[in-house]
């Protein structure tokens, strides 16, 4: 019976949540690994069915698959330590390619059209959700997660504060706010509460129907006004992503510091806990994609190496 390994995985994720870890995907991973062996009548974890799981479904990427099989590692290491009748994976049996996307930086006339591109939505309260939301991103750096998880609490309009709570490693951080995020976030709130249905939920950003929002939801309205207002890829590894808003923001905060001669360390330092990054080196790969912005450290590097004065 499938029965007791679902007690240990309810287990296995309060663990691992208590250490910091949010778990989302691999919760839900790992409960249709369960539903696979309960389906083939199977009350133990082997190398050979977690082999199978992970390699469905036949046309997943070879990193979807190895994802699939680490996750399936991670739980089988901890049920291994109560019950030896447990195999745990070695890992390489799935090959996966280290590839990272790289950044797509925004233009400020790139950011103005997807905001404009919302228009295209069908209810007044879908547009003004999406084109707030978009705002929103482009101009703190939040995750995606964190503003969908955003409640009526967490927007402080009277102070100006935004709060993040349990961001990644169960980090919680406050954002002071521009006085025209503001505006738009006050906005935004008077049509929310004017036109969404009375669910009860303490989302800020909901959807037509009054709940919060979906990310695969926010995903797709996203890559249609991608669509909609032309943009294309610019490699392989380059293409418009949601997240990249989070490391355009990265970018012109740096460009900025730099532009104004001040201590790029510093404002590494302050936009790394701004971006509620664990360690500045998280914070460094946002910026090594951007040409313009190695470029103007490489001069202000240069300029220093010189001792010439006043470089910007």
């Amino acid at each position: 019976m499938t029965g007791l390994l679902r007690e240990h995985l309810a287990d296995y994720l309060t663990l691992r949540r208590a250490l910091g870890y949010r778990l989302e995907r691999p919760e839900k991973l790992l409960n249709q690994f369960l539903d696979h062996l309960e389906h083939l009548d199977e009350t133990v974890i082997t190398v050979a069915g977690a082999l199978a799981w992970a390699q469905l479904p036949a046309s997943g990427s070879s990193n979807w698959r190895a994802y699939r099989l680490c996750v399936v590692r991670c739980f089988a290491t901890y049920l291994h330590a109560i019950d030896p009748v447990h195999e745990v994976p070695a890992t390489g049996l799935l090959a996966q390619r280290p590839i990272r996307a790289t950044p797509y930086l925004y233009s400020d006339v790139e950011i103005a059209e997807l905001i404009a591109a919302a228009v295209m939505l069908r209810t007044p309260l879908r547009r003004a959700t999406i084109a707030t939301l978009i705002g929103l991103l482009a101009v703190t750096g939040i995750r995606i997660g964190e503003a969908i998880r955003l409640d009526r609490r967490d927007v402080d309009l009277a102070e100006g504060r935004l709060t993040i709570r349990f961001g990644k490693f169960g980090k919680t951080r406050e954002l002071a706010l521009h006085p025209s995020t503001i505006e738009a976030l006050r906005a935004y709130r008077q049509l929310r509460d004017k036109s969404a249905p009375p669910t009860g939920t303490s989302a800020f950003f909901v959807s037509t129907a009054g709940t919060r929002l979906i990310y695969c939801n926010v995903h797709n309205t996203f890559h249609r006004l991608v669509k909609q207002i032309g943009l294309m890829q610019r490699a392989a590894s380059c293409r418009p992503r949601i997240h990249d808003l989070r490391h355009t923001f990265a970018v012109r905060t740096m460009l900025d510091a730099y532009a104004a001669g001040e201590d790029g360390q510093v404002r590494l330092t302050l936009l790394s806990t701004w971006l509620g990054h664990v360690r500045p080196r998280h914070t460094y790969w946002y910026l090594s994609a951007a040409p313009e912005l190695m470029a103007l450290a490489g001069r202000r590097l240069e300029a220093h190496l010189t001792g010439e004065s006043g470089a910007q």
